[in-house]
């Protein structure tokens, strides 16, 4: 079932094979074996001729084995005792850049000193477009952003509060003084975007002041932005948080209008809410944000 699950999520013999490390031609032995099984094609070759497409009977079968197989994998993961100085235990956290520089470097810091090559943390881009369903499989055991773009199934600990400042580089000939609205929106700023769109919230708070800002430039990460910053006139608003991080880079400046703070939150899914490894992972997260005030 392992294997259909792969193939499912792959949709292409040639990369199930290669994660689950057996031959394709082993692979396909066990789709025929499989859909003798369900009586069902399971999965066709795709009218492009590029990967396979699944049928309705696979697609129904989905939800159910992936859950089934989360359960099956926390159950030989978890112990009645967590010990991160021995587990074999891989950690999946989704964050954008601006949640892991905040804390998540603190976090992997922590884990790389206990030098146990068993225990591993991978850390992805934050989506939530199927965040649910890929934490009930076990393949997510962490979200860390926004308060408010949390589903509500999921279990929620507020961490931080954070404001926002605008951003430029050390001697900015525009100087250190808080500029005017208007001054605001006719700099160039720089946005973080990851699919090259430009407009933000802080673009809808601008709107309802009935204010434009000039958007010159999207890149598709937080930590993109400083260099940008740090080369060029262009200006940014973001974290006060993230910003301390490239004091060495940019200086600060309030702004002149009220943005709403970000709520930074961490996320997971009731199945895990008991797991001590996962227990001890939060820990880990709000130790690091504690520490840094």
């Amino acid at each position: 079932m392992i294997s259909l699950d792969v193939l499912l999520e792959e949709q292409n013999v040639t990369r199930a094979a290669r994660r689950l490390n057996i031959s394709q031609s082993t692979l396909s032995g066990q789709l025929s074996r499989l859909r003798m099984l369900f009586g069902d094609a399971l999965l066709m070759p795709s009218s492009n001729g590029r990967g396979m497409v699944p049928t309705p009977r696979a697609l129904e079968l989905r939800g159910p084995l992936g859950q089934a197989l989360a359960g099956l994998r926390e159950a030989v993961v978890s112990d009645s005792e967590f010990v991160p100085a021995t587990s074999r235990r891989t950690f999946v956290i989704a964050a954008n850049d601006n949640v892991f520089t905040i804390a998540g470097l603190s976090v992997m810091a922590q884990a790389a000193a206990l030098q146990n090559p068993g225990l591993r943390i991978a850390s992805i881009p934050a989506s939530e477009e199927g965040l649910v369903e890929r934490m009930a499989r076990g393949e997510v055991d962490l979200f860390l952003g926004d308060a408010a773009r949390i589903p509500d199934v999921l279990k929620i600990r507020f961490l931080k509060s954070d404001h926002f400042l605008m951003a430029q580089r050390i001697g900015h000939p525009r100087g250190k003084v808080v500029p005017t609205l208007a001054e605001y929106c006719q700099l160039q700023h720089v946005i973080v975007s990851q699919r090259a769109h430009f407009h933000t919230a802080i673009d809808d708070v601008l709107a309802d002041l009935g204010r434009v800002r000039h958007v010159a430039m999207a890149v598709p990460s937080y930590n993109q932005v400083a260099l940008v910053l740090a080369h060029s006139d262009q200006v940014a608003t973001m974290p006060s948080r993230l910003l301390a991080r490239y004091d060495s880079l940019l200086e600060v400046v309030d702004l002149p209008f009220d943005i709403p703070q970000f709520q930074f939150s961490m996320a997971w899914h009731p199945r895990a809410h008991h797991d001590p490894g996962s227990i001890w992972l939060r820990e880990r997260f709000i130790e690091a944000i504690t520490a840094g005030h």
